[in-house]
């Protein structure tokens, strides 16, 4: 930094201004101050920066299931929001929901003196463990929350799911059918809430509930009953993978989408508006959810205690996979 100073022809104090963005500075000398950054190939020496701060610039985040969409979008969202409010973000992916392996995690990150963590695991056990660590580093999580939750940011799934289902409703579907996902996500339960609640409030009883496990084979399974049940003409299914099982299934059964039976999934995965038909679907606005939960992680760091934020409200997209009811 030293001669980056000689250089530009400015004091050391000047540098560090600029390097920190720092409105003292006047624009031509932070021009000439930023020229001479690029000519001579100067790196902030982080390490350096750690100990003079004692900050570490740096955001850890755990997460499970980085194969599935949701998953992995949440993981790029917050690292996209950490590097915009100026975060590298330390990303630990775990396999199993065991507590030595969110222990393990844990552990890892607070080795690389991250200032606080952002947890992703929608695994019912797992969000319990999560709650429970007494860490000296703000938890925030980000998957497996419910409404008004401190320290957490999440998507409206209940919500998301009465939207889904009400559109159906709309249609004049009386009975939805549910693929649902598993039974220990959080997550699918709240989004298997969600469907109960629209046939509640309209005074319905739902349609059958089939088990999934997020992938379209299990999708496809519960299709292959779906086909053979002349009372189904609706299908909200908890993700777009099995979705596209159900929709799979159907078209090898000869069910017409939407003249017989209408399909809704979950996600709105980038592949969803060229499944045959184009899927109608609940998009969940990650990018939003990304800021939401970076910035009750700074609210904390700021020092304001547990703040709180609303839950993100996801919207329906639709596509040629609903239509009307055909007439009984």
């Amino acid at each position: 930094m030293a001669e980056v100073a000689a250089h530009a022809g400015v004091s050391h104090q000047t540098v560090s201004r600029v390097l920190n963005d720092s409105p003292l500075v006047k624009e031509d000398t932070r021009v000439k101050v930023l020229a001479a950054i690029e000519e001579m190939g100067y790196r902030r020496n982080n390490a350096a920066r750690m100990l003079a701060t004692n900050r570490s610039g740096r955001i850890g985040m755990i997460s499970a299931h980085l194969a599935l969409h949701g998953p992995s979008m949440i993981a790029v969202s917050v690292q996209e929001a950490g590097h915009d409010a100026g975060y590298d973000v330390s990303l630990v992916g775990v396999s199993d929901f065991a507590p030595e392996s969110l222990q393990g995690a844990v552990d890892r990150l607070l080795d690389e003196a991250v200032e606080a963590l952002v947890v992703a695991v929608a695994h019912r056990t797992a969000t319990e463990r999560a709650l429970s660590l007494d860490l000296s580093v703000p938890v925030v999580l980000v998957q497996g929350v419910s409404a008004g939750q401190p320290m957490a940011a999440g998507i409206d799934q209940e919500a998301g799911a009465g939207v889904a289902t009400e559109h159906l409703l709309d249609l004049g579907h009386r009975h939805v059918a549910h693929v649902t996902g598993p039974t220990d996500w959080v997550e699918a339960g709240q989004r298997r809430d969600g469907w109960r609640q629209a046939h509640e409030d309209r005074g319905l009883l739902p349609g059958p509930e089939l088990p999934g496990d997020w992938s379209a084979r299990s999708g496809y399974e519960a299709g292959l009953r779906i086909a053979d049940d002349p009372e189904v003409t609706a299908v909200f299914a908890a993700n777009d993978a099995m979705a596209l099982g159900v929709l799979r299934a159907l078209h090898e059964r000869g069910v017409d989408v939407p003249g017989r039976v209408s399909v809704v999934g979950f996600d709105d995965v980038p592949e969803a508006a060229f499944y045959w038909p184009g899927l109608t679907t609940v998009s969940q606005e990650f990018s939003v959810l990304g800021r939401s939960a970076v910035d009750l992680t700074l609210r904390a760091l700021g020092g304001e205690v547990e703040p709180a934020t609303e839950l993100v409200r996801p919207a329906l997209v639709v596509r040629g996979s609903t239509g009307p009811a055909a007439p009984a």
